[in-house]
């Protein structure tokens, strides 16, 4: 499977949102593929890591986030579990969860109910791996300033900012994947 042909397949006559896409896919999967170089002793599954970061954000098409130029009837909160539908509509159920737990550090059910987010009742924090490494590699990039890259110090402050934002689970990630 290739992860850009599928983006392609979805994203076909939106080239300026597509490439946005791929980009910060590309930042993503590059930043997963440096933990994996630095701790071979995680052994995780290194083509699944690069899949599901390629693919975590391909929900993102049927969101209203018109500063990224998204023009879909959904809130942007919505696009990892949107990712997913399609992904497993694709028969790629694992690389569903991803997209769907890659959301802040995770979303609990506590904080989707809380907040009354317009998603399932369910707990979409990352629990493998190599869900956790994607979602750790994803918090550096931005897709609306492309150009930025964060320190783990800044992720860090940014995600203080949520007051329901799991900073241990953060920490823990620093330490284990920087």
């Amino acid at each position: 499977m290739n992860p850009e042909e599928l983006i392609r397949k979805y994203y076909a006559g939106q080239e300026e949102l597509m490439n946005l896409l791929v980009q910060h896919s590309r930042q993503v999967a590059d930043r997963a593929m440096e933990v994996l170089d630095k701790h071979p002793e995680l052994q995780a599954d290194r083509q699944f890591v690069y899949e599901a970061a390629m693919l975590h954000d391909i929900g993102i098409l049927h969101t209203d986030a018109p500063g990224i130029g998204c023009h879909g009837t959904h809130p942007y909160i919505c696009h990892g579990r949107l990712g997913a539908e399609i992904l497993r509509a694709e028969g790629l159920p694992l690389h569903a969860r991803v997209a769907e737990r890659h959301t802040g550090t995770g979303l609990t059910r506590e904080t989707i109910q809380k907040q009354g987010l317009p998603l399932p009742d369910g707990d979409f924090s990352p629990e493998t791996l190599e869900e956790q490494i994607v979602c750790y590699a994803d918090k550096f990039f931005s897709k609306s300033h492309p150009e930025r890259v964060k320190t783990a110090a800044q992720v860090r402050e940014m995600l203080a900012r949520f007051p329901d934002a799991d900073i241990a689970r953060w920490d823990r990630w620093v330490e284990l994947f920087s």
